[in-house]
């Protein structure tokens, strides 16, 4: 039943449907270990700093297991990497949660691993399977999820974890790799999906320029670094500012900081929207000027974190939509777009890796919140400058 009921449904849209429930996958399994690290703690005997490697572990994989997952797209197809993906997940979380120390981080690292993959190659799915006039949408949708899947998997693990023990809390991401999998398989057929196709090296010009690829993908680089750096280094310590600066509890920054999350669906789907009534140079530069204001926002009205933590949410969301959108736009085939897409997101992730270490140190040593904030200020105007001029570049080239 349920194949005769896909093979009636337009491909575009299962596919879209399908990018959709794999970004679910793609931040929640990681960020669901928030919640419960108080459990962990107490029944595993784990330090901060072990504590502090669940979280980080899966940023590090992006950035030092980027080439690889690119190799692997080239090599195994674009269909056989993402079951790579949906596979090493639901590995990953029914190991985390099946025993001690040891099988905890041991998961860890295969979440981060078959993470980085699909990082790798949803938008190359993106790039090759959508019009160029849809690819935008496409995009949108899939960095609208990815921020849903971390929302929905930070609100619901603590009280699930109250009702059945962290490690079933923890084990539910499962259930959302099982429904990737499983709508995965009939979409692109059980061939594609589980035996290996290599990528054609190349596949014709879609309007690219060889002469101005580096230049491109050092543009791309720096802005994605900015944006990187910037959304783990608030997303860490924006709880921590509200509980200083303004006196809240812990539950209450911890809600309050969320706004940041929340907001980036809003930026993630309003990207393509805007882009129908204006260029997307003036959309790059706008979610800049969005990003700006949460630094300065909080160095100058701290009172008003609400309105800063919603512009500056709509702006990370949008921010690496713009981004990706510029990487699938200007590759001249698959192979050359993983390639790009590798290095973009391998060194970006490298600085993100670091964010919360550097601006935490920052904060130790200056004994308030103006000096990391004036360092967060510099990587935002790093996201706004570069991006803004790659995403120009590109449009002159089209």
């Amino acid at each position: 039943m349920t194949g005769q009921f896909l093979a009636k449904v337009p491909r575009g849209w299962l596919i879209l449907a399908c990018i959709g429930l794999i970004a679910l996958n793609m931040r929640g399994p990681f960020v669901a270990v928030a919640p419960v690290v108080d459990s962990l703690k107490r029944d595993l005997g784990f330090s901060p700093v072990e504590l502090g490697l669940l979280t980080g572990i899966p940023v590090l994989c992006f950035s030092l297991a980027a080439p690889l997952a690119s190799m692997a797209g080239r090599r195994f197809g674009a269909e056989f990497a993402v079951m790579l993906t949906l596979v090493g997940v639901l590995a990953g979380v029914v190991i985390r949660s099946s025993g001690g120390g040891v099988p905890v981080m041991v998961g860890t690292v295969l979440i981060g691993l078959a993470i980085t993959i699909g990082n790798i190659a949803v938008p190359l799915i993106i790039r090759r399977d959508f019009a160029p006039r849809r690819q935008a949408t496409a995009m949108g949708v899939y960095t609208a999820a990815l921020n849903i899947g971390s929302f929905l998997t930070s609100v619901a693990t603590a009280p699930l974890a109250e009702l059945v023990g962290w490690r079933l809390a923890l084990a539910a991401s499962a259930l959302l790799a099982l429904a990737a999998i499983l709508f995965w398989i009939p979409t692109v057929g059980a061939r594609s999906a589980f035996v290996p196709a290599a990528v054609p090296a190349v596949e014709g010009s879609r309007g690219g320029k060889a002469s101005g690829v580096g230049w491109l993908t050092v543009g791309l680089t720096l802005g994605f670094a900015g944006q990187a750096f910037s959304y783990y280094g608030v997303t860490a310590w924006l709880p921590s500012f509200l509980a200083d600066e303004l006196g809240m509890g812990t539950a209450q920054a911890g809600a309050g900081s969320s706004l940041f999350q929340i907001f980036a669906i809003v930026g993630g789907l309003g990207v393509p929207l805007l882009a129908r009534f204006a260029s997307t140079t003036a959309v790059a530069a706008t979610l800049g000027a969005l990003w700006l204001t949460v630094p300065l926002g909080l160095l100058l009205a701290p009172g008003w974190w609400w309105l800063w933590s919603s512009l500056g949410g709509v702006a990370q969301g949008g921010g690496i939509t713009v981004i990706f959108i510029a990487i699938i736009k200007f590759a001249r085939d698959q192979a050359s777009a993983g390639k790009m897409s590798a290095v973009v997101q391998g060194v970006g992730y490298c600085f993100a890796a670091l964010a919360p270490t550097i601006i935490g140190y920052v904060h130790s040593i200056s004994g308030g919140w103006t000096v990391p904030l004036l360092v967060i200020l510099g990587s935002v105007a790093a996201f706004c400058v570069c991006t803004t001029l790659s995403v120009r570049w590109v449009a002159r080239q089209r």
